[in-house]
């Protein structure tokens, strides 16, 4: 069969017209992107690395976009936190003692744009509202405090600069830069140590931090290393990111080993998994104060180490290391109803929802396959007899760099909701 050149011509246009429908689906079909922190990466200075993943609306398939992955700017990152305008990805390397700030590009590359040293030793759990950010860090800065010689860990605040401020203090004029932490008037120090005031020598480690959607409370599970026993510290955050500890700074029994924390979307509920006992801690909050749920604690599997509560939908969904998969639960009024238990990879040690959607859940498998790290990624269904069950999405678990220890994810600017 011969065509003529208009008919050439025609066929050109056509497909090139095809082409860029397809690629313009492929474009708007991305829902969220997550974001991997590894602490195991190749290079002279063994800097970790962020794996940028990008999630299918429809099938959920996951993969890494072509400049991925990116240097952490440090060594060991642990954690990482998301701005709440999903501009900044917030990112804590534990062996250098600092909180990398990261703008987020409209295709989800990174480009770092502020670095910060935290005041205590050995930065482990951040989190951010659209103030201030905070981080939990495993040792206040004593003289002599050390693994061999530990002390008590601390939490310290920082502001989050505008563009003008930001330029004033010689950082990059960008919005959502940090400042310098917060200082703390009771003992003239830029943290707030973690003491328990009727056992003040006891060395108490953080685990994790949270600040709650309501932007009035801010709550710290920790572990005493002296009394093998867990508990919850809450503070409010007042002027200038001041915190005022409640309860006269007497913390709340959690358990013996908490391993993280999270809250439900309305700040109502607050829930904490302890990775001895293997359950979940549940309370109702009232003006900061926390109130034990009915039937809490609740079973999770072995080892719990992170916890996801989907913003729009009544579940939630903890990460059991030991035992390489992820536990579902129904909420209703705060208390916890288990759904089933979905393998994951092995060894999964944290636990994020997409947000553009409310319908992927994905897990950051420490051990993975061996060599690499990797990512489980699931389909929550969300009505019927099944709402809240998990199944694997196309080609689950996903290939990251060695030992993932951190799970983040913001939408794609084009939504699909």
């Amino acid at each position: 069969m011969k065509f003529n050149k208009s008919s050439q011509l025609l066929l050109v246009a056509a497909a090139s017209l095809l082409v860029a429908a397809l690629v313009t689906a492929c474009g708007t079909l991305t829902t969220d992107f997550v974001y991997v922190t590894s602490s195991k990466a190749a290079g002279a200075n063994n800097y970790g690395e962020i794996d940028v993943f990008e999630i299918n609306a429809v099938s959920g398939f996951m993969r890494q976009i072509p400049t991925s992955p990116f240097p952490s700017a440090g060594r060991n990152p642990v954690a990482e936190a998301i701005s709440p305008d999903y501009e900044n990805l917030y990112v804590v390397n534990h062996d250098d003692d600092t909180v990398v700030q990261f703008k987020i590009g409209p295709d989800g590359k990174l480009y770092p744009l502020n670095t910060v040293d935290t005041p205590g030793i050995f930065p482990l759990a951040v989190a951010v509202n659209s103030s201030y950010l905070f981080v939990a860090d495993t040792y206040q800065p004593l003289p002599g405090c050390s693994t061999l010689d530990p002390c008590t860990g601390s939490i310290s605040v920082y502001t989050l600069l505008t563009s003008d401020q930001a330029k004033a203090q010689n950082k990059y004029p960008y919005p959502d830069s940090l400042g310098s932490p917060v200082n703390n008037p009771a003992i003239g120090a830029s943290y707030w140590p973690l003491t328990l005031p009727s056992s003040p020598n006891d060395v108490i480690q953080p685990t994790g931090i949270m600040v709650l959607p309501t932007n009035d409370f801010v709550y710290v599970s920790a572990y005493d290393t002296t009394a093998n026993a867990g508990y919850v510290f809450a503070f409010s955050i007042g002027s200038g990111g001041v915190l005022k500890p409640l309860n006269g700074g007497v913390p709340i029994a959690a358990g013996v080993h908490p391993s993280a924390i999270a809250s439900d979307s309305t700040g109502a509920y607050l829930y904490i998994t302890d990775s001895t006992n293997s359950n979940i801690l549940g309370y109702a909050i009232s003006s900061g104060s926390l109130t034990k749920l009915a039937g809490s604690p609740y079973p999770t599997g072995n080892q719990p180490s992170g916890i996801a509560i989907d913003s729009e939908y009544p579940y939630a969904y903890v990460a059991n290391a030991l035992d390489g998969n992820v536990t579902a639960y129904s909420i209703s009024n705060g208390v916890l109803t288990r759904i089933g238990s979905y393998a994951a990879g092995i060894q999964p040690v944290a636990i994020g929802i997409d947000p553009s959607t409310n319908h992927f859940v994905f897990t950051a498998n420490f051990l993975g396959n061996g060599a690499n790290g990797t990512i489980s990624d699931f389909e929550m269904s969300t009505t019927g007899v099944t709402a809240g069950t998990l199944i694997d999405t196309q080609h689950t678990p996903y290939t990251a760099n060695a030992q993932p220890t951190a799970v983040a994810a913001v939408p794609h600017k084009v939504s699909l909701k």
